[in-house]
């Protein structure tokens, strides 16, 4: 069996010893798999250091193994500093889809109405996050203009994904952009959505303006959704959604580049929250979206071995939180690394009892 290599990437306070918990989850010894780990360290001051060339170096090494692993990042708000590592990310690799799955968590109560999942399939490059940005005038004449770019592959590849995700999961394709706004540059969007739906007409289509997305959801009778948005509107709606089932440290974020027949060719996996620097050294947070992330990750090995590793790690992090054993998020009392602990120990009980019996 032939060793696979996952890029880490490194992040900044408590992103980064989160992402250790999650490489503890996933380590050989516990997976059975031969996977081994490359670390590239993307924390600011090294970002700084190197001008961003760690980075670069970083994304060229995911575009020739097609996995990796991120720990969250400080993006500093100084304009003229290093600027967000996430963005120059999905550019260098390619990034089309940002994948967020709010899923209910066993015991832990979400939003009235929700049940099954929402999907919030997110464009992973162009609109605000790659927008040049400049002001004129003085004092109050100034006046800050933006110039966004969208286009027309990446809105294709996103309904793709999404129609094709819907069909998987018996879900409704539900949202999208506020065209009636902005016909020119965000009805391109629904042009492909409205294109992709027809080739898909097994699947449900609810299309709905970006506000009244937000509004309905509140009304959701608990169908499974999946829903189609515009870069920003996808990195808010995503926040919402995994709020609504209990913590936004409940879910993992996959952003995925596809080849030209949109199968995955990269998969690079993290969590959906930001590096918390309030909790660093408490030995507090929940791991959970870190946890899941590298279960994503298993999954994009591709061999049945780390299949059964993704979904060992899936069922043992819902598992232990059933079982009450949960970070203070969630209303308990385990520590971060008691939480690793145990999603550990039931991940080898699991291949150990699976392996037993032949599956």
């Amino acid at each position: 069996m032939s060793e696979r290599t996952v890029v880490v990437l490194q992040g900044d306070q408590t992103g980064q010893e989160l992402l250790d918990e999650a490489l503890r989850v996933i380590d050989p010894a516990v997976t059975r798999c031969p996977i081994k780990f490359e670390p590239f360290d993307l924390s600011l001051e090294n970002r700084r250091e190197t001008k961003n060339q760690v980075v670069y170096d970083a994304a060229a090494r995911i575009k020739e193994t097609g996995l990796g692993i991120k720990a969250a990042t400080i993006t500093p708000g100084d304009p003229d500093d290093v600027g967000s590592p996430n963005a120059l990310l999905r550019e260098l690799i390619d990034g089309q889809v940002i994948l967020r799955t709010g899923r209910r968590i066993p015991s832990v109560r979400p939003m009235a109405g929700i049940h099954a999942p929402i999907a919030v399939v997110r464009m992973a490059v162009d609109g605000e996050y790659n927008a040049k940005e400049w002001r004129e005038g003085e004092g109050l004449d100034e006046v800050a203009y933006s110039t966004r770019r969208l286009s027309r592959r990446i809105c294709r590849a996103v309904a793709e994904f999404t129609f094709r995700y819907a069909k998987r999961n018996n879900a409704q394709v539900f949202g999208g952009p506020k065209y009636t706004v902005s016909p020119t540059y965000e009805g391109m969007f629904k042009e492909e959505l409205d294109v992709v739906a027809q080739r898909y007409p097994e699947v449900s289509y609810n299309p709905q303006l970006i506000d009244a997305t937000y509004a309905l959801l509140l009304e959701t009778s608990g169908e499974a959704l999946v829903i189609p948005a515009l870069n920003r509107d996808g990195d808010n709606l995503s926040d919402l959604v995994l709020k609504m089932f209990g913590t936004i440290a409940g879910a993992e974020s996959v952003i995925f580049s596809f080849d030209d027949d949109f199968q995955v060719k990269i998969a690079l996996t993290e969590a959906p929250h930001g590096t918390a620097p309030s909790l660093q050294g408490k030995n507090v947070a929940n791991p959970m979206a870190m946890i899941l992330a590298g279960a994503a990750t298993m999954r994009y090995v591709r061999t049945p071995e780390a299949t059964s590793a993704s979904r060992a790690i899936y069922e043992s992090a819902m598992e232990t939180v059933y079982d009450g054993i949960r970070t203070s998020d969630l209303g308990g009392q385990a520590t971060t690394s008691e939480f690793t602990d145990e999603v550990i120990r039931r991940v080898q009980a699991k291949l150990e009892v699976w392996d037993a019996l032949g599956q």
